[in-house]
């Protein structure tokens, strides 16, 4: 399903070919995008398949591409997850940062500017790495909510095809020829739809990716792992700054070879814990996954 929603956004631009041989990059091929629930518990996920975070980069910056044909922004939009550790949000859970789940993106810079390849390839290019850093002054690639973006709309798909599994193929190609660049009440470009009906089915499905993000099971799986990792941590398993340069392969490795009790116990439960036997948890000011698109340049509600 993914190579025909990427066919769809068009065939890679040559000048990002290069780009994609980055090491800080390709890492993101081992970085799943739903936050290392893909070695979780099937009882709880049953993913259709495996999708990581390099696979929504690129993605996004095909879409970016499609709308704009701005080389900063594409790259921008390619380098957006950089910064992206091992389990994605979960990291996130752990920082405490609920809401935003923001709180590893301060990293972008550093992992830009410590990846000789890509600063050459950007020099080549006569860009400047600052281009590239701040992607969220490119408002295709990112804006606030409930406004939408390339990001945004890049998520919506990949997790309606792989967790929601309410996507097929004629919804993909349905959502993507139905996209348009709108200028938003606050005169920026923003990424909407021609018609009513396309706009609300994505409205409908991201709801119900809401509803699951906010579900217990979801909540008490991102926080077990959460604490496994901050276990591992204080263990001396790894640095903080590990999460950011090792793969979730890599990780998990290093997990399962603990002899540590409490280590072993929790990794048991995310690994084979039943829906049954997930207590009641409670975490406050979940993100919530909001959005109000364009149609016909007319925000919709």
């Amino acid at each position: 399903m993914y190579k025909y929603y990427k066919k769809l956004l068009g065939e890679e631009p040559e000048f990002i070919k290069k780009y994609l041989k980055s090491p800080s990059l390709k890492r993101l091929k081992k970085v799943g995008y739903f936050c290392g629930m893909d070695y979780a518990s099937k009882d709880i996920y049953d993913f259709k398949d495996y999708i990581s975070r390099y696979d929504h980069s690129l993605t996004v910056a095909l879409m970016t591409y499609k709308y704009t044909k701005n080389k900063k922004a594409v790259l921008s939009a390619l380098f957006h997850d950089v910064s992206t550790p091992c389990f994605s949000h979960v990291i996130d859970y752990m920082n405490k940062d609920y809401s935003k789940q923001e709180s590893t993106e301060e990293y972008t810079e550093h992992i830009i500017m410590n990846d000789k390849y890509l600063l050459k390839c950007l020099e080549e290019d006569n860009i400047k790495p600052k281009d590239i850093i701040n992607f969220k002054k490119y408002s295709i690639v990112d804006t606030d909510r409930p406004k939408l973006c390339a990001d945004r709309i890049d998520g919506i798909i990949l997790t309606g095809i792989y967790w929601c599994n309410e996507i097929n193929k004629k919804d993909i190609k349905d959502i993507v020829e139905d996209i348009v660049v709108y200028k938003n009440e606050d005169n920026e470009k923003e990424l909407g739809f021609k018609t009513k009906d396309i706009a609300k089915r994505v409205i409908n499905i991201n709801r119900n990716i809401d509803i699951l993000c906010h579900s217990n099971e979801d909540n008490y799986m991102m926080d077990l792992l959460s604490r496994i990792t901050k276990l591992g941590l204080d263990n001396n398993y790894y640095s903080y700054d590990d999460l950011f340069t090792l793969t979730e392969e890599e990780l998990f490795k290093r997990l399962n070879s603990s002899n540590n009790k409490e280590m072993k116990e929790l990794l048991n439960k995310f690994y084979h814990v039943t829906k049954e036997e997930i207590p009641v948890i409670e975490l406050s000011n979940i993100k919530i996954r909001n959005i109000k698109p364009l149609v016909e340049n007319k925000r919709i509600n």
